[in-house]
């Protein structure tokens, strides 16, 4: 039996039955596609999440307020909510670490803002000139919060694009416009370019006003939220964030470096963390909806049994006129990878359709990789051959006497 005998075969008996034959096609297609759609979410919020903590800036250490950990105290508590954190702690990281590029002290907090009649609840962050540079932020419009502006304690702000447009809508342009914070009147004199992101820490629903305003008029101290330092090359982060450790133990007067009062983060170890965390949810995504692929697999194998079952006399037909083992099981084991092979290629259309719509309507990051589809489709193909032997295997061991005499 030549390739075409088997292929004419194959597609003669699928149809003979169109109906079974689609739904356990339809068993492959929605393994397939569920396995594609959960992998490209996976892959996809993973890149949205290592994009977000990217865009904060490059090389960067962040170095947070926390309470100081008692004997025995496994955790600290209050990360980023103590008061341990000054300027003059920010000012003698610039003077002595070599290693720091750049430093960038801010201090954070969430307030109703109002304008014209509109108000939103952000994020408003007292910076200082270097912070844009750290923490890569582009102005758009207007300017950036200068020296002059921290020094004069100016009452002036800069705004995200999405406080800008919650504020001000799409139509005016809120340059020299003023916005109420915290019962306090802000000259807006700038709009800063988006980075995009979501959710609770959206780094374009923000407003930076100078350090010292935000101190002094909304926070009414002179601690700080975080302290961000850029190291001037990759390598020597790790040995910058050591250094820093050392340099603020001294200055808090601790000498048990697990009872520090603040915690330090290297960025590269919140993007292995981060991606750490987002491929073990793909995985465990894509390991669900795998589980549809088996139940496919099985549909596969019961109709085939069925078929075997159905067509026993034309097996025995076939062996008596001199068909050989081989032949009745490659003849069956073509039907199940036909079977298979449409499923998949109908599957990865759906898994991509579905991906797309969940990027479109719930604005969710998708990403469809070569790599899913090429594990979904060889996977199904897998498991149209495990599936389809034992009844292929099955239908060639008949005996032809038998078989012919089958009612």
């Amino acid at each position: 039996m030549d390739t075409r005998d088997v292929f004419q075969e194959t597609y003669s008996a699928l149809l003979s039955n169109r109906a079974r034959s689609g739904l356990t096609i339809l068993g492959i297609v929605i393994g397939v596609g569920s396995v594609i759609a959960m992998v490209a979410i996976g892959q996809g919020s993973s890149s949205s999440i290592q994009s977000s903590i990217q865009s904060i800036g490059s090389n960067l250490v962040l170095i947070s307020p926390s309470f100081q950990r008692g004997v025995g105290t496994q955790v600290s508590a209050g990360r980023g909510s103590a008061k341990t954190l000054t300027q003059e702690d920010a000012d003698a990281i610039e003077a002595e670490i070599t290693l720091a590029k750049a430093v960038a002290a801010d201090l954070s907090g969430r307030y109703q803002v109002t304008a014209k009649g509109k108000n939103t609840n952000t994020s408003v962050v007292g910076v200082t000139t270097e912070y844009s540079t750290v923490r890569n932020v582009e102005v758009d419009e207007g300017s950036f919060i200068s020296d002059q502006n921290v020094r004069n304690l100016s009452k002036v702000a800069v705004l995200g694009p999405t406080a800008a447009e919650d504020l001000f809508g799409t139509s005016t342009s809120p340059i020299g416009q003023t916005v109420r914070i915290n019962k306090i009147d802000f000259k807006v004199i700038g709009v800063t370019k988006s980075k995009g992101g979501s959710g609770f820490s959206n780094q374009d629903d923000m407003i930076f006003i100078p350090l010292t305003t935000a101190q002094r008029f909304l926070a009414g101290s002179d601690y700080l939220s975080t302290i961000s330092v850029q190291a001037i090359d990759q390598k020597s982060m790790t040995e910058m964030q050591n250094e820093i450790t050392t340099l603020l133990l001294s200055r808090h007067n601790i000498t048990n470096a697990s009872l520090a009062d603040f915690s330090i983060m290297n960025q590269a170890d919140i993007v292995a963390s981060a991606s750490s965390i987002t491929n073990t949810l793909t995985m465990l995504l894509g390991a669900i909806a795998g589980i549809s692929l088996i139940v496919g697999g099985i549909g596969i194998m019961n109709m085939m049994l069925t078929t075997v079952t159905e067509r026993t006399r034309e097996i025995g037909l076939r062996k008596a006129i001199g068909a050989k083992k081989k032949d009745i099981t490659l003849q069956f084991l073509a039907e199940s990878a036909m079977l298979t092979l449409i499923g998949g290629i109908v599957g990865i259309i759906l898994g991509w359709l579905i991906a797309l719509a969940v990027a479109h309507f719930a604005s969710i990051a998708t990403k469809v990789s070569f790599v899913s589809i090429a594990l979904a489709f060889g996977v199904s193909a897998v498991i149209g051959i495990v599936f389809g032997y034992y009844p292929a295997k099955r239908a060639a061991s008949l005996n032809p006497i038998e078989a012919l005499r089958y009612e």
